[in-house]
């Protein structure tokens, strides 16, 4: 693959992820990170995530893929096309700039028990049809077009949105904390996505002791996580295997003591619902 189509096929933010650089401040489009190579205060190295390019107003310099990687790893164009050659190519700019449409182009039309067939086969195919009561059958009107999917609320009342073709978030983008009860709780399991939370729910049982949950919705939320993480003296990852999984597995182990890594039970598969999809049978 050339160096137009890597610019143009893998997304900045997982580029930044997977260097364990994650955004201060952010908003539909675009995001501030502290600067490349210095430190500083303010951030103000700004991410444009639908052009996929970033910009230093501290140096006036501007970025793609390839010259981030540059700049972090001081390495050449060919030694940072090695490293983003394991990266998706098949999330493009065009599809991420859908799952980001500001707040004033949808309209939510409906929210009720999920009860359409197309949505109960998509949660039999992923395994969790036994945990609908934790999500909602969302229509929506997007761009001038109707739509419905399973939602999943997160913190600001916002809802990421799941069906066969589509994934994008309605509302503000933040994480979903989930209380086991009562409490309080001495651990908490941490998820990327509400599929691998509702495989959890199913499991739950298995790991003899109730937990609390906090789904990030996104790894780049992680930095909104961190008042949430350290009320617990136990840690539980359910992270994807992938670069940007295992990068804030990473930190997370940095910041917080006593974390445990749970992605061994699912080692050879992306994530806890892939493995749980595949084996069929609960560990």
């Amino acid at each position: 693959m050339n160096c137009e189509k890597i610019k143009q096929n893998v997304s900045i933010r997982s580029v930044l992820e997977s260097l364990s650089l994650f955004p201060v401040k952010e908003n539909h489009r675009t995001a501030f990170y502290f600067a490349l190579g210095r430190e500083e205060k303010i951030p103000s190295f700004c991410v444009d995530f639908i052009r996929n390019t970033a910009f230093d107003f501290g140096t006036g310099k501007s970025y793609d893929v390839i010259s981030i990687v540059q700049q972090i790893k001081k390495c050449s164009v060919a030694e940072a096309l090695k490293y983003l050659a394991s990266f998706n190519f098949t999330v493009n700019i065009e599809r991420f700039a859908k799952e980001i449409q500001p707040e004033t182009s949808y309209r939510i039309l409906k929210i009720e028990e999920v009860r359409h067939p197309a949505l109960i086969q998509y949660l039999d195919s992923r395994k969790v049809s036994e945990q609908k009561k934790c999500v909602r059958e969302v229509h929506y009107e997007l761009n001038g077009r109707k739509y419905f999917g399973i939602g999943f609320k997160n913190d600001s009342d916002g809802f990421e949105i799941r069906n066969k073709y589509a994934k994008l978030c309605l509302g503000s983008k933040v994480v979903t904390l989930v209380r086991a009860g009562s409490g309080p709780f001495s651990e908490i399991a941490v998820f990327e996505g509400f599929f691998d939370f509702l495989t959890f729910r199913n499991l739950e049982n298995r790991f003899n002791s109730a937990c609390d949950c906090l789904i990030l919705n996104s790894t780049a939320m992680v930095f909104k996580a961190e008042q949430i993480l350290q009320e617990y003296p136990k840690i539980l990852l359910f992270l994807d295997n992938d670069a940007n999984g295992k990068s804030v597995a990473s930190k997370i182990r940095n910041d917080y003591k006593n974390v445990e890594d749970c992605s061994l039970i699912y080692h050879d598969c992306k994530d806890l619902n892939e493995w749980f999809v595949k084996t069929k049978t609960p560990i």
